[in-house]
C-alpha cells in the first residue's frame, strides 16, 4: 500500500537529504583523485548505466541490437563513439522510449528545460535523488570560493518569487539564509530597493543570473553607490558569463566573479576553481566529450567544439551521448589546484547564438558585440538591448533607452557595431520599451528565428 501524501513528501525530503549529504561527502574526497582513479570510476558506472539502459529503457535497447552489440561489447571510454549521439529534437519527440520501465510514476519527477533558446524539453528526474545529487555538485563547486552551507545568501536567479502570486520583490527562503529577489521585477524604479534589501540584508555570496548581476551592477556603477561590503563573491550560473561582464562586476562589487555549467538535462557539469578562471569538467558528473561539425572527437585545444555528454546521476531518463547544443574549447596543460579534471578554456554558447549574413555564413553573437571596439563604445544611456534575426543579412537590435540616452552617443556603440558586421549584414537599430525574459527569468542577448546549426 502506497503511503498517504504526507508521508511520502515526508519520505521524500528524507531521501534527498541523505542523497545530498552522502554525494558531498564523496566529492570530497573524489575531487583529489588521480587520473587512473578517474578513468577507473568512470568506466565502472558508464557499464553500469549501459546495462541499466539496455535491460530499462527501451530506445537504448533497440540501439544495441540494431548494431549488434551488448554492454559488454563497451570496454573502455573510447567504446562509447560506437553508440550514436542522442538530439534534442529526438529526446522530444521520443521522451517515453527514453524513460527507464523500472521506474513508477510515484517515483519520478517531471521536469522540463527553459526553453530560452528553443522549444521546451520536457523528462523526469528521479525523485528524491536527481536535484539532491545536483545540488551536490553545485555546493561542491561553490565551496571552492569558500561557500558554507550556512552561509547568508542573496538570489538573483528565479523568474518571479512565489509567494502572493509573484507580485512581491523578494521573500526569504532556506529558514531565512536565503534572500531571493525577483528578477522580472529589476525596472529602474525597483534597483534602489533591491540595493537596500541587500545591504540590509549582508549576505556572504550572491547567486544569480550574469544578465540579471550586470543590471544591478550598471545601476550602483552609474549612481556611484558603496559596494555590498560583506559580499566575498558572486556565483554566476545558467548563462554564459562575457568577460566584459566580468570586468564589470569585478569592478563594481571588488570581489571574486566565479563561474560555473550545467544543463537540466544533467549530462555535464564545469566549474571554476580557487586559483583559475578555467572550467573544471566533474568527472564524477558523467563522461564529456567535444566533436567537431562532423561528429569527430575534438583532442587539441584552440578547436571549438560542441559539448557531448553522458550523465551518471539520472537513471530515469538516461541521456547517453547527448548533444548540448553548447559549444567550448579545450584548455591546455593542468591546473595548479591539484586536481586532474579535464579543462575548458570557456564556454562559447549555443549554435543557435550565431547570426547569419546575406551569403548564409554563421557569425557568433559574441564576435559581434562582445569585442573591444564595441564594448567600449558608449553604452551608459543603454539600460537594455537585445539582438533579433528572422532573417539572412538582417539583424535588429532592440534597445530600452536609458536617462541619458539622447547624451551618450549611441552613435559611436551603432558605428562599431556596424563595423563589425560588415558589408554582408544589415543592422536596424529599435527602440522599446521593455524586452521580455524567458520563462525561467533569463535574458536573452539575440532571439534567433532562424535554423542555425553547428558547423553551418
Amino acid at each position: 500500500m502506497s503511503p498517504d501524501p504526507t508521508t511520502a513528501k515526508a519520505l521524500n525530503i528524507l531521501s534527498r537529504y541523505h542523497t545530498l549529504r552522502s554525494t558531498s561527502k564523496f566529492l570530497q574526497k573524489s575531487q583529489w583523485w588521480s587520473a587512473a582513479e578517474i578513468e577507473a570510476y568512470q568506466l565502472q558506472r558508464l557499464k553500469t548505466l549501459l546495462t541499466h539502459a539496455y535491460v530499462n529503457v527501451p530506445y537504448y535497447h533497440s540501439v544495441f541490437d540494431e548494431r549488434g552489440l551488448t554492454p559488454s561489447d563497451i570496454r573502455d571510454l573510447a567504446d562509447l563513439e560506437r553508440l550514436p549521439f542522442l538530439t534534442k529534437d529526438f529526446a522530444r519527440e521520443h521522451i517515453h522510449a527514453l524513460t527507464a520501465r523500472n521506474y513508477f510514476a510515484k517515483d519520478l519527477e517531471p521536469v522540463h528545460t527553459s526553453g530560452s533558446t528553443a522549444t521546451p524539453l520536457a523528462f523526469y528526474y528521479e525523485k528524491g535523488t536527481s536535484r539532491a545529487q545536483e545540488m551536490a555538485f553545485v555546493r561542491n563547486a561553490w565551496g571552492r570560493v569558500g561557500y558554507r552551507f550556512n552561509d547568508k545568501c542573496g538570489v538573483l536567479r528565479d523568474d518571479i518569487v512565489s509567494s502572493n502570486g509573484g507580485d512581491k520583490l523578494y521573500e526569504k527562503r532556506l529558514f531565512g539564509r536565503w534572500l531571493t529577489l525577483s528578477s522580472r521585477a529589476m525596472r529602474p524604479d525597483n534597483l534602489a530597493t533591491y540595493v537596500r534589501l541587500i545591504r540590509k540584508f549582508k549576505p556572504k555570496f550572491i547567486q544569480a543570473f550574469p544578465s540579471s548581476i550586470t543590471i544591478l551592477a550598471k545601476y550602483i556603477q552609474e549612481n556611484q553607490l558603496e559596494r555590498f561590503e560583506t559580499v566575498k563573491a558572486l556565483l554566476c550560473g545558467s548563462e554564459g558569463l562575457a568577460q566584459w561582464q566580468r570586468e564589470l562586476l569585478e569592478a563594481v562589487f571588488r570581489c571574486r566573479v566565479f563561474s560555473w555549467y550545467g544543463q537540466s538535462e544533467q549530462v555535464a557539469f564545469a566549474s571554476e576553481c580557487e586559483v583559475s578562471q578555467k572550467y573544471h569538467v566533474f568527472p564524477e558528473y558523467g563522461i564529456t566529450e567535444l566533436v567537431d561539425a562532423r561528429g569527430q572527437p575534438i583532442l587539441n585545444s584552440g578547436e571549438v567544439g560542441e559539448i557531448v555528454a553522458t550523465g551518471f546521476n539520472n537513471a530515469a531518463v538516461p541521456f547517453i551521448r547527448y548533444r548540448t547544443g553548447d559549444l567550448a574549447q579545450y584548455a591546455d596543460g593542468t591546473c595548479e589546484c591539484g586536481r586532474h579534471h579535464a579543462l575548458l578554456h570557456r564556454i562559447e554558447g549555443r549554435a543557435n547564438e550565431y547570426v547569419v549574413d546575406r551569403n548564409g555564413v554563421a557569425i557568433p553573437i559574441t564576435t559581434i558585440w562582445m569585442t573591444g571596439d564595441v564594448i567600449n563604445a558608449d553604452f551608459d544611456g543603454v539600460s537594455h538591448f537585445q539582438f533579433f534575426q528572422d532573417a539572412p543579412g538582417k539583424l535588429i537590435l532592440d534597445i530600452v533607452p536609458g536617462k541619458d540616452y539622447e547624451k551618450c552617443g549611441s552613435e559611436q556603440m551603432f558605428g562599431a557595431l556596424r563595423r563589425r558586421l560588415g558589408t554582408d549584414m544589415d543592422l536596424e537599430i529599435r527602440l522599446v520599451d521593455h524586452i521580455e525574459r524567458s520563462e525561467a527569468g533569463k535574458h536573452r542577448w539575440l532571439v534567433q528565428k532562424l535554423p542555425v546549426r553547428f558547423g553551418q
